[in-house]
């Protein structure tokens, strides 16, 4: 099954001149959806993971299933003061600033394998940082993987772990 027959592009959003990937179609036709998981489990469990840990906010869309299938955990990365309780922060660089992104503090262990999800990787930003973030505590990051990569960003050259995409677009 090609997947990118179940990927809208949308022109213009959310700002004029970018191109738009949405999952939506994807996520919508349980066949399609079905194999998706299938190929991304595939993928992600050769790195026998105790933790998949979902980026915000559509990472949890492909964490949480993948979690479910593989047998392990799944914890959120989010935003800035999203998660409650105690978190452990990680402050990064933007083109302009900072974001800072969360874990809850008691979501993981010293030692635990974790593979990180996201529906896109884009320049990579956020998926850097995720690393660093659990290296942080002491979690060993296995890899990554996602469902569209657009290449044309080169995310892929900001991280030193393994990376599974689905499929890739490269403009």
């Amino acid at each position: 099954m090609d997947l990118k027959d179940h990927i809208a592009s949308i022109p213009d959003f959310p700002k004029p001149g970018i191109l738009f990937y949405d999952i939506s179609p994807l996520l919508a036709h349980p066949d399609a959806w079905s194999v998706a998981m299938g190929r991304l489990a595939k993928a992600v469990g050769r790195h026998s993971p105790d933790i998949l840990a979902g980026i915000e906010s559509r990472g949890f869309l492909v964490a949480a299933p993948l979690a479910l299938k593989l047998g392990c955990g799944f914890i959120m990365v989010r935003k800035k003061g999203k998660l409650p309780g105690k978190t452990i922060p990680h402050e990064y660089a933007l083109e302009y600033g900072t974001d800072t992104i969360e874990i809850q503090a008691e979501a993981i262990k010293p030692g635990q394998r974790v593979v990180l999800l996201d529906d896109l990787l884009a320049t990579g930003g956020t998926l850097a940082a995720s690393v660093a973030l659990f290296r942080k505590v002491g979690a060993d990051v296995m890899g990554a993987a996602c469902i569209i990569e657009l290449s044309f960003l080169d995310g892929r050259s900001k991280l030193d772990i393994p990376i599974t995409a689905l499929m890739t677009y490269d403009q």
